[in-house]
């Protein structure tokens, strides 16, 4: 990766050096070695193959205990036995447990290939994702270029897998680290095998600019004619500058300032923006060269604040001055489903999106005096078109998000004394002593397993809830997005949830509630039917993270898993009766039907999409339903 263009005097930015490798300079990482690759990969094909049975993509059938695996009947394995016919004629073997949602739960320990591989001593269990997929191509329905491009993510999640493994930290020092710091220190999507695959990025990159690198950064800016810009903010900070003043100290501005008008040109019809470095290398220096050339765009020096990638790799908080916006930036790697570019009419709309789902939040009493929920909201955004690939609508939708940046409202001072967050998907998280994150949070609060898990769906369920009953709206509250507040005790009190223009959709059916929704936020908003609008809980916070929770604190706090759904239904039943007259959107909105159309992730990659470019984002698929633990005959 070449840097953003160096200074020379005032005419252009200094960027500092990011970590790079060369084969002249040859650097292999530290964790690259057999002890934590072994263990990554071991972990990784457990997850394809309990991930890839829950989607159907591949049909497990029961087995009985053999000779020939004995690792299969080991004191210490838990699960039924399963077998698996690969092309070759080989077999797996494996323990595994079926929970949740019909979901597996595959012991990693006891995967075993038979007849076993060459280099294999017996009874070592068998842990190579790369051997089953050529063993399993056949079976998994893989094309050629689907199968190409699937290695090479799989390489590099596994690589990402092992960093992590290498410099893992306790669950108890984990407990102790602050919001930003944690974010470095989680494993990626739980449901999606090819989480962290990054597809563009090189190993340098990586290095630099990935969420496990923990590499503090400072960001450089372009100045963007108005011509080609579009700038959008919340109420008050309608004007840009009102923006740049809380975001750039005045040196930083003069210099801004001053880099256009040696350039000949006026400030006043110019917006400024962050620009990711990767970006500006791989697209904005290449892709805009016409417009760099005119002066439409010009590049301006890194501001001084030193900011962190976060789990979306994406979005970056500010250290410096905490109380700064977040960014959230342009970045056209694919990673799990999609390119993570920034679409330009959502950018453009994202300002209009928060101040609705403020107004609903400011205007209800219960969620802003009871739930006291946090929206952390996209107060600003500039949106930046190509000027040849905006008027092309069949180019694939990568090319439709190159350049832009929105401003999110910080955690920092919107929290009480004495509380601290922490996303939903770090109580998923277990360290290398097999210590569950969640168990280390339960023993600091002092509760009952059961009693604190009541505390975390009170904090919550109810906002979500009213969300979707009295306003017919619904966030994705993966665990990503979801923010849990602890109080001083480490017991969840309430939470906060981002990225609204992403993953905010509404009722197709009309409501009254949606009457006065500005135009704007209408047409950014996408509509679903009002059974499908309840997939974004089940799918997004039930399926995506309690299913996994679930098993975590039946297997390391004693809650049996019908326990914890129990709870779940009882925290939806105590907020349907605390509004009885919404008793017809329980009935629009049903969470407790018998069975829910199952959301399948992976089967984007390998079957639906692959890697084939497309004129829109792709969604999720459904295949087939799966028992809803929420249901009770």
């Amino acid at each position: 990766m070449s840097n953003f263009p160096a200074a020379s005097g005032s005419t252009g930015p200094h960027f500092p050096e990011a970590v790079t490798s060369s084969p002249q300079d040859p650097c292999t990482p530290p964790e690259i070695n057999g002890v934590t690759w072994e263990s990554a990969t071991r972990r990784l094909l457990a997850k394809m193959l309990g991930e890839f049975a829950y989607e159907e993509i591949i049909s497990p059938l029961p087995a009985a205990p053999t000779a020939v695996n004995p690792a299969l009947t080991a004191p210490t394995a838990a699960g039924d036995i399963w077998s698996l016919p690969l092309d070759d004629g080989s077999t797996l073997g494996f323990r595994a447990r079926r929970r949740s949602y019909g979901s597996w739960h595959v012991d990693a320990r006891t995967i075993t290939l038979t007849p076993p591989p060459p280099s294999t001593r017996p009874p070592t269990a068998f842990g190579d994702p790369f051997e089953f997929l050529i063993r399993a191509r056949t079976l998994l329905c893989l094309d050629g270029g689907t199968l190409g491009h699937l290695v090479r993510e799989l390489s590099a999640t596994l690589s990402a897998d092992a960093h992590l493994e290498h410099h893992a930290l306790t669950a108890d020092v984990l407990a102790d680290l602050d919001y930003a710091d944690l974010e470095g220190h989680q494993t990626g999507h739980p449901w999606l095998v090819l989480n962290k695959g990054r597809y563009g990025m090189s190993a340098a990159d990586t290095a630099a600019w990935a969420p496990e690198s923990r590499v503090r950064q400072r960001l450089p800016w372009l100045a963007a004619h108005t011509s080609l810009a579009e700038y959008r903010g919340t109420a008050g900070m309608e004007d840009p500058a009102r923006l740049y003043s809380a975001e750039l100290d005045a040196v930083t501005r003069a210099a801004f300032d001053r880099t256009l008008r040696d350039r000949g040109l006026d400030p006043s019809g110019y917006v400024y923006l962050p620009v990711h470095p990767w970006q500006w290398d791989e697209i904005v220096l290449p892709l805009f060269a016409p417009a760099l050339a005119s002066g439409q765009l010009v590049p301006l020096p890194a501001d001084p604040d030193v900011r962190l990638p976060q789990q979306s790799i994406r979005t970056f908080l500010n250290l410096t001055r905490p109380e700064r916006h977040s960014v959230k930036l342009p970045l056209s790697v694919l990673n799990t489903m999609v390119w993570r570019g920034l679409p330009c009419d959502l950018t453009l709309a994202a300002p209009a999106v928060t101040a609705w789902i403020h107004s609903l939040r400011d205007n209800d009493p219960f969620l802003r005096d009871e739930c006291r929920v946090l929206l952390l909201g996209e107060v600003a955004s500039v949106t930046v078109r190509h000027p040849v690939y905006d008027r092309l609508p069949e180019v694939p939708y990568q090319y439709k998000e190159l350049l832009g940046a929105i401003w999110r409202e910080p955690l920092t001072g919107r929290l009480a004394p004495g509380e601290r967050a922490r996303t939903l998907a770090s109580l998923l998280h277990t360290d290398p002593r097999g210590r569950s994150f969640t168990a280390e949070l339960v023993a600091r609060s002092g509760l009952a397993p059961a009693v604190w898990l009541q505390r975390l769906f009170a904090a919550l369920l109810p906002p979500l809830l009213h969300f979707l009953y009295r306003y017919g709206t619904v966030f994705s509250p993966h665990g990503e997005n979801t923010i849990v507040i602890f109080d001083e005790g480490d017991v969840p009190v309430r939470m906060a949830v981002k990225d609204f223009v992403d993953d905010v959709n509404i009722s197709r059916e009309a409501l009254p509630e949606h009457d006065a929704m500005p135009e704007a936020v209408r047409a950014a908003l996408l509509t679903e039917p009002p059974a499908y609008l309840t997939q974004f809980i089940h799918s997004g916070l039930f399926v995506g993270v309690f299913r996994y929770l679930s098993a975590i604190c039946e297997d390391r706090m004693g809650v049996p898993e019908d326990d914890f759904w129990s709870l779940v239904r009882a925290e939806i039943l105590r907020h349907q009766a605390r509004f009885p007259e919404l008793k017809d959107r329980y009935e629009l909105f049903d969470l407790l039907t018998e069975r829910i159309d199952r959301l399948c992730l992976n089967r984007n990659r390998l079957h639906e999409d692959g890697y084939r470019d497309r004129p829109h984002r792709p969604h999720a698929v459904t295949h087939g339903t799966v028992p809803n633990p929420l249901h009770r005959p």
